[in-house]
């Protein structure tokens, strides 16, 4: 009896495990489900990301160049070092400026000399004239006497009184007054002329002064530019030149570059973004950046600057496969 029992017990625990292996086996068999999430009906904000790459900047960086030639005599800071403004970097060879100014110092002398000189001819111009004018008013006055006494004798001559050469002495005197005058009238004339032009040498010798005065503080200028100061606070991020070497001037020409001074206070970075994502970017934008240079570091940005402009069409030829690239500036 118990042999059947258990006979029939082994049946029953057989029959579960090939019903469980067939269950197994056909819900195997069935197509899976696809999940569904739910969540409540709201408004939101689709945000857009798009992805650049660039490179990062100092905002601020200036290109210092020497307004005149010459040769580095000083130099007073290296590559790295701190930098105050208005410190001094470095100084040219002032001799020649120096000499320059000297001669420009002798120019003003000279044309103050000029002038002087000029003026004392005016004013000896001027007493000329005026003793010419004097002479003129005299002249006038005995013209006038001899007239009067001409005519009183040609009246004399009709009544008998006097002879014919009283009458022909009073003529001549009159007419030798005439003449007079006429000579003074010239000489005012000339002595005015000569006083006029004095006046205009004076003038001359003015501006021969201002020139010159000119001319002075434009050396002077060349000779305070051979001291080149720092326009800005930062850190001398490049140093082109060595002391000894010759640097070209800016005041004619591009001139030689000497050194850069950064501000990395405030960085940027300057990314290119195609033509068919910059329409999504405007200025405002938050941006994260990461740097090779800090794998596990990501830094916040605010899109400040957007190029007007590709920053690839001064390219020599541009085809239709070439991708248009617009440089966008982000604060750091």
């Amino acid at each position: 009896m118990a042999n059947i029992k258990n006979k029939n017990l082994f049946i029953v625990i057989g029959s579960l495990i090939l019903l469980a292996i067939v269950g197994f086996y056909l819900k195997s068999k069935q197509k899976k489900g696809i999940i569904v999430y739910t969540t409540k009906v709201e408004k939101r904000n689709i945000q857009e990301t798009v992805l650049a790459s660039g490179k990062i900047y100092p905002k601020t960086e200036v290109k210092i160049s020497s307004d005149v030639s010459g040769e580095i005599v000083e130099l007073y800071v290296k590559e790295g070092d701190t930098i105050k403004a208005n410190q001094l970097l470095a100084r040219i060879n002032p001799d020649a400026y120096a000499s320059a100014v000297e001669r420009g110092r002798a120019s003003v002398n000279s044309a103050k000399a000029q002038e002087a000189n000029s003026r004392a001819q005016a004013e000896g111009a001027k007493a000329r004239k005026i003793q010419a004018e004097a002479q003129l008013e005299q002249i006038n006055a005995q013209l006038k006497n001899t007239k009067s006494i001409f005519d009183r004798n040609k009246s004399l001559l009709k009544k008998g009184v006097i002879s014919q050469a009283d009458y022909d002495a009073a003529e001549a005197a009159y007419l030798a007054a005439v003449a007079n005058k006429k000579s003074a009238q010239a000489s005012v004339a000339s002595a005015t002329a000569s006083y006029n032009s004095a006046l205009q040498s004076v003038k001359a010798a003015g501006f021969n002064i201002n020139n010159a005065v000119a001319a002075l503080k434009e050396m002077n200028t060349s000779l305070q530019r051979t001291s080149i100061f720092a326009p800005m606070a930062g850190i001398l991020s490049k140093l082109s030149v060595e002391k000894g070497e010759r640097v070209v001037g800016t005041i004619q020409m591009a001139g030689t570059e000497m050194m850069r001074i950064s501000d990395f206070s405030v960085m940027e970075a300057q990314v290119d973004v195609s033509e068919t994502n910059v329409l999504q970017v405007n200025p405002g934008n938050k941006a994260t950046i990461e740097i090779d240079a800090y794998p596990d570091r990501k830094f916040k940005g605010t899109v400040a600057e957007i190029g007007n402009s590709a920053n690839n069409l001064s390219s020599i030829s541009v085809n239709s496969d070439q991708v248009t690239n617009f440089t966008i500036k982000i604060i750091v």
